[in-house]
């Protein structure tokens, strides 16, 4: 048995040992009446001075965790009582569990405590009831009576992964005419691999509102939680159900994840209510109803909406509703696309500007050129310090106004011969400078290889490979994340870097001295760089 420090309990010896009884106990958090899906977990435990009526210390802890916590939370209660309590040791404890009794006898044999055993803890059993009432009034995150369906109909939208083909304003309206919903218009999240989830907005005024809002200010954090709070949405959104780690820039993309480890989150966003975690019954039928007619519609349709260009499409369903006190058995609902409103979000939100359009019809071939086959190259990000050290030191294009948000710049860098590097430098320079970094899926045909394909365009539309990296690269793979997450968070800028000093004792790792470039660009998507995928010829270029 684990015992005290001698320095510990001469400390606690010194404690002013007072007349009085102390009641201590651990019991469960969770109320036996509970609803079944509350995830209150773990034991509470409770010291309290029988003879003043007051609570000593309270801590909550796991299930899991041994005896030792209970006399954690007794030294709490002597030397850092809650107020209005003083520090001391009490002349007697009184517990109801044998267990707990000779665990604390052992323990506290040098401190003077006399440790008893009770039936019953008449102060200690009174607390823990009302908590017990407390829970038991708790609303519920989902109606019991629909939790189980909600979750199982969510997981069918995550195995359908409709982000992975629709973008953010390619609207879908769902029209339900029902429980005072007339339609909702749909917006999924997740196509840069970050966020996942479905809104469902109650208007279509609520939904530009917001976008519109978030583009008049994008770094004001106050100002984007305010149009945050203003939405007039139910949502479905998903996290990890492992919520230890803290470091979102190393966490792993959801869709890695096994199914076991996503955790469905339901709930509301109003402008009077703000954000509600919690769905009442009939907010759980309409999100419920929207969900299966969306999985149905984009199984019905995910050949159509793989295309680049968004299509007119609806289709018509009646959608069965789960028993409950209603009469009504099922309900017709009409999912529809809304290329014209996706257009007008793309137009809000700057999709057609000069540097961020892609039209290139008469493309033919992928230069592969540019950068040197010896080079050295790299995906990385520069901190905002050096950014400013590097603009000062070298000659660079920028791209517009990038607000240092996030851990800095992303980059592509490349690091050759000096006299290479003025060649690569002088050929963008002639083109206009840098436009754009798109990665874009290429696929060789004769081995069944599918690649990631680097590239650059100039401003004159030129494009040039920098780099072939096989999807199933796992060193790629995570380096494209952080890149997608780093591009997410400066709002598409990102830049390309010309280092010299290949051949010497920076080979690999440049330092600032050896940078002789930065170009500032934006980072393009495959759709918005609209070429398809690229497919390796005879030829052994890109075509």
């Amino acid at each position: 048995m684990t015992s005290f420090n001698r320095s510990t309990s001469r400390r606690l010896k010194k404690l002013t040992q007072i007349p009085s009884v102390w009641e201590g106990d651990r019991r469960p958090l969770s109320s036996p009446n509970q609803f079944s899906d509350s995830e209150a977990k773990g034991e509470c435990i409770l010291w309290v001075d029988y003879s003043q009526g007051v609570v000593r210390g309270m801590d909550v802890v796991a299930s899991d965790i041994g005896p030792e916590a209970i006399v954690r939370t007794l030294m709490q209660a002597m030397e850092h009582p809650q107020s209005p309590a003083r520090p001391a040791r009490p002349q007697r404890i009184v517990v109801k569990d044998r267990e707990i009794q000779f665990y604390l006898r052992g323990v506290l044999q040098d401190l003077d405590i006399a440790i008893d055993y009770a039936p019953e803890l008449p102060l200690i059993d009174e607390l823990f009831r009302g908590f017990a009432d407390i829970l038991d009034s708790q609303t519920p995150d989902l109606p019991p009576q629909y939790a189980q369906i909600l979750r199982e109909k969510a997981f069918a939208i995550w195995q359908a992964a409709p982000w992975e083909f629709l973008e953010e304003q390619q609207i879908l309206s769902i029209e339900i005419n029902k429980w005072d919903v007339g339609t909702l218009y749909a917006s999924v999240m997740g196509m840069l691999g970050m966020e996942y989830g479905i809104l469902f907005y109650r208007s279509e005024e609520s939904l530009k509102q917001f976008r519109a809002a978030v583009l008049t200010d994008q770094e004001s954090t106050e100002h984007l939680e305010e149009a945050f709070l203003k939405q007039d949405c139910l949502f479905l959104t998903f996290e990890s159900a492992d919520e230890t780690d803290e470091d979102e820039d190393e966490e792993d993309d959801l869709a890695d994840l096994p199914l076991s480890e996503i955790d469905p989150s339901f709930g509301n966003i109003h402008p009077l209510e703000g954000l509600r975690s919690v769905l009442y019954d009939e907010e759980a039928l309409v999100i419920l109803v929207a969900i299966e007619s969306l999985s149905r519609f984009i199984r019905d349709h995910r050949r159509q909406l793989h295309e680049d260009i968004f299509p007119s499409l609806s289709r018509r369903y009646r959608i069965s509703l789960p028993p409950s006190e209603e009469s009504t058995k099922s309900v017709p609902v009409t999912v529809s696309t809304m290329p014209q409103l996706a257009a007008e979000l793309e137009e809000m939100a700057g999709f057609d500007i000069d540097d961020q359009e892609i039209d290139n019809p008469d493309f033919q071939s992928l230069q592969d050129d540019l950068i040197p086959e010896d080079s050295f190259l790299s995906l990385g990000v520069v901190s905002w310090e050096m950014l400013e050290s590097l603009r000062k030191g070298v000659s660079y294009h920028q791209a517009g106004e990038i607000k240092p948000v996030g851990d800095g710049l992303p980059v592509i860098l490349i690091q050759t011969s000096r006299p290479k590097a003025k060649t690569v430098i002088e050929r963008i320079e002639t083109a206009g400078g840098l436009r754009a970094i798109c990665f874009n899926p290429g696929a060789d045909p004769f081995d069944g290889d599918r690649y990631d394909l680097g590239l650059l365009q100039t401003q004159n539309g030129e494009l040039f490979l920098f780099g072939e990296f096989l999807d199933e690269d796992p060193t790629h793979v995570e380096a494209r994340k952080k890149w997608n997450q780093r591009c997410k968070n400066t709002k598409g800028y990102c830049g390309l870097i010309i280092a010299k000093g290949l051949t010497g004792a920076s080979r690999g790792n440049p330092q600032l001295r050896d940078m002789m470039a930065l170009f500032e660009a934006r980072s393009l998507s495959p759709k918005d760089l609209g070429i398809g995928t690229l497919q390796l010829m005879p030829q052994l270029k890109f075509e």
